[in-house]
Order: structure tokens, then C-alpha cells, then sequence
């Protein structure tokens, strides 16, 4: 059986005897194989040939970003972080790939990789992920001794987001429902009654849901949160009909791609005439309810899954803020506990 080897380059010269001499190489410009066409001998020159390509030089970065692309701790993450870490580390390795380990003990290097981080400035997260994966890469090769020191270690960010100041009132929320497909209604009811982030939510099982409360694993931080069911979420997923096993679906009935969901929420809420608020943006105004209803921060945090600090920074946005019930809450306590 004739096995076709993809990319081999086939040169016939004339010789100054008159002969004609065939040449092969594993790909143009690449090694000579000697071995004749079409024996075992020929195939395993060519995969040596590639094999070689491969293999990282030794001394480089290449080889930390290999030991790391192949190490559990990279191999751990969420499917959708390894996606995005793999886009990341192919920039990292075209850039700095066949940079050798010993310049990475030069104080200058640290200029080196933020001029690189730079280039990206013009799309502010973009630079943060390919500085936050380089850097990651380097505290891998430190961990495991392979080189002395990290000279990514902290290096400040170029992107500032803060949204705890984005919260849907109650007009947002009647604006969207009011043209909401049911699968992006009952999208909406999960994210305001759990608190929970789009990544989990779109991939909650039914059997995460009991009848009285909905259990998961944050796949962000790794907390198991249990959540009460309260009674307007209880009364939808009652009565919505299980399509498969993720409670939430597409209008096929089909599990929801990232990009496909967040494709249909940004349609329906252009249609709903809602700007400046994304789905994230639920998670918070989960906070924000809680709150209202005179949980406490501990509580909250409980329920959401926030951290303590991140429970005070929404809820210090709204008391400083717009959201003047809070502190209304907070005067009808004052009047109950004094006269003066």
C-alpha cells in the first residue's frame, strides 16, 4: 500500500555526467531524506524530519511553553480558558518562542515583554490576557525550577472595568420580558434568582435543581453554592418542558454556544431599547435585591457566591449611587432604633 506523506518536496537535477538524480526533502527547504521513495525507511526519515520541527529547543522559552501546554495545571482548566489561553500562547511563542532562558536574567527583559504587551494597547484587554498568559507561563517555568525568577510578576493593567454601578431596574426587566423568547425569559429569571455567571448557568443540569434549590460548582472559583429556589423561578422551571439535559437551551432545544448566547441577548435587548447593561450585569443586580430585601452581606455573599469584598463594592456603588432605597432601608432601621 502507497502511503501519501503530505508536504514532501520532489527536486530532479541533471548531473554534469548527464545523469538525472531524484531528490527528496521532507518539505521545501527542509532536511534531505535518503532513504528511497516508498519504504518504511523513507517514512520514518519524514517524521523523524517533523518530529524534530516540533521538539522544542532546548534552553528556550519554547520549552517552558510546551512543558506547560502539556502540564495538568493548563490541562485543568475550563474548556472555554484553554481556548482562549491557546490563541494567546501561539502570540507568546511567535514572539518569544526562540528566546533563550539566560535572557530572562537580564533586567531589561521586563521592557522586552511590556513593549510586546504594548503593541496591543489600542484593544486594552487584549494586551491584560496576552501579559496575564506570558506571565503565567513564566511563574510555571519558576514553580517547576526552571528558571529563577518571573519577570512578569504584577506589571499594572491597561483595561479598568468596573460595572457595579450596572444594575436592571425593574423597567429594564419589563422592557426585556416583554419581548423575550422563553428560552432568554427563563435565562433571565436563573441569573436573577441565583446570581450566578453566564458560563454556569449555561451549563446547569436539570438534575441541579430539586424542586426547592439549585446546586452547582462555580467553575470559576471552584465554590459549591447552593442556592434557594425562590417561588417565581420554582413556578418556571416547573413548568418548563426538559428538552435534554441542560435546563437552559436554544429555540432548537439545543445546548447554547457562548457566542451564540450572547448573540441573542444582544439582539433581544437592542429590540428591548436597553443599552449600557449585559447579561453579566444580572449577577450584580442579584446583589442589589438581596439587599433590599434586608439580607445581609455574609447572606449575600452565601447566596451569590461573591466574595465579602465584592458583595461591599456593588452594594457601596448603589448607597453612594442611584439607588436610593437602600438607602431609604437604611433611615427607616435608623428611626426604629432612635428618637434623635
Amino acid at each position: 500500500m502507497r502511503v501519501h506523506l503530505k508536504g514532501v518536496h520532489h527536486v530532479r537535477r541533471r548531473l554534469a555526467t548527464g545523469e538525472i538524480r531524484d531528490h527528496y526533502y521532507a518539505w521545501r527547504g527542509g532536511p534531505s531524506i535518503k532513504a528511497k521513495p516508498g519504504t518504511a525507511d523513507f517514512i520514518r526519515e519524514y517524521h523523524d524530519a517533523y518530529t524534530a520541527l516540533r521538539k522544542p529547543k532546548a534552553g528556550t522559552l519554547m520549552g517552558i511553553i510546551a512543558a506547560y501546554k502539556a502540564s495538568a495545571e493548563f490541562k485543568n482548566l475550563a474548556p472555554s480558558s484553554v481556548r482562549s489561553y491557546l490563541a494567546y500562547i501561539k502570540l507568546v511563542e511567535n514572539e518569544f518562542g526562540d528566546m533563550p532562558l539566560v535572557a530572562l536574567e537580564d533586567r531589561r527583559v521586563r521592557g522586552e515583554f511590556k513593549a510586546w504587551r504594548d503593541r496591543f494597547a489600542n484593544t486594552p484587554r487584549k494586551a491584560d490576557y496576552a501579559w496575564t498568559v506570558l506571565a503565567r507561563i513564566l511563574s510555571f517555568g519558576k514553580d517547576r525550577g526552571l528558571i529563577a525568577n518571573n519577570p512578569c510578576v504584577g506589571g499594572g493593567r491597561l483595561y479598568r472595568a468596573d460595572r457595579t454601578d450596572r444594575i436592571w431596574t425593574d423597567q429594564d426587566l419589563a422592557a426585556f420580558l416583554s419581548i423575550a423568547p422563553p428560552e432568554l425569559t427563563l435565562a433571565l429569571v436563573i441569573a436573577l434568582w441565583t446570581g450566578q455567571r453566564q458560563g454556569d448557568l449555561l451549563a446547569l443540569p436539570w438534575s441541579a435543581y430539586d424542586g426547592s434549590r439549585v446546586r452547582l460548582q462555580q467553575s470559576k472559583t471552584g465554590r459549591r453554592v447552593v442556592v434557594p429556589a425562590g417561588q417565581p423561578l420554582r413556578l418556571l422551571l416547573d413548568r418548563t418542558p426538559r428538552r435534554g439535559p441542560l435546563i437552559l437551551t436554544n429555540i432548537h432545544g439545543r445546548p447554547w454556544t457562548s457566542d451564540g448566547f450572547r448573540s441573542s441577548w444582544a439582539k433581544a435587548c437592542a429590540k428591548a431599547r436597553i443599552e449600557g447593561l449585559t447579561f453579566h450585569d444580572l449577577r450584580g443586580s442579584a446583589v442589589v435585591r438581596l439587599a433590599l430585601a434586608d439580607a445581609t452581606v455574609p447572606q449575600i455573599a452565601t447566596f451569590t457566591g461573591h466574595s465579602l469584598a465584592d458583595v461591599e463594592a456593588i452594594l457601596d456603588a448603589h448607597y453612594l449611587g442611584r439607588d436610593v432605597k437602600l438607602a431609604e432601608i437604611a433611615i427607616m432601621k435608623l428611626e426604629t432604633r432612635t428618637k434623635l
